[in-house]
């Protein structure tokens, strides 16, 4: 007998903190970076009104208001947010309607929706998250080495060089 695939069902088993890594799976739970989850909107809580922390925050419920930080924003897959949201980095596998501002990335995941405008300078988009809005990609500035990298000559090359001179 046929049965449909159920590769969905498989990622809804997979929670934020199997993708992220440094993410946990539980307000309890202590992730494997140094940043701690500092607060948590369990599924079916609602919450109006202004979020500012830092660290990591993880959001399953509803919230209407803001959110403001320079940490981490985990949105789970049962999450609907109505929010100005500002923060350092954002995971998102729910829905988001509002404008979002990210200072170091923002990853959608599938099933995500995000309804607004973008403003960030890395964004990983998956097959199956609905984007609708606008994206504003911003440049962070980065040391980069400019060193060039030496090699040594051997004689073969020294010659080869010399021939097509000559």
């Amino acid at each position: 007998m046929w049965q449909p695939e159920k590769q969905d069902s498989k990622r809804s088993t997979q929670s934020l903190s199997d993708i992220e890594g440094a993410v946990p799976s539980s307000p309890n739970t202590r992730p494997e970076s140094t940043e701690a989850v500092v607060a948590f909107v369990g599924k079916g809580v609602e919450f109006k009104g202004t979020i500012s922390y830092s660290g990591t925050v993880r959001i399953d419920g509803f919230l209407d208001g803001e959110i403001h930080t320079e940490g981490t924003l985990l949105v789970g897959e049962e999450a609907v947010l109505t929010a100005k949201v500002s923060a350092g980095t954002i995971v998102c596998m729910g829905k988001i309607t509002g404008d979002v501002v990210a200072k170091e990335k923002i990853k959608l995941l599938a099933p995500a929706v995000l309804n607004g405008g973008v403003k960030t300078p890395m964004i990983s988009i998956e097959d199956g998250v609905l984007f609708n809005g606008t994206l504003e990609m911003t440049q962070t500035i980065r040391e980069v080495s400019r060193e060039t990298p030496l090699r040594s000559v051997d004689a073969t090359d020294a010659s080869t060089v010399r021939r097509a001179n000559a």
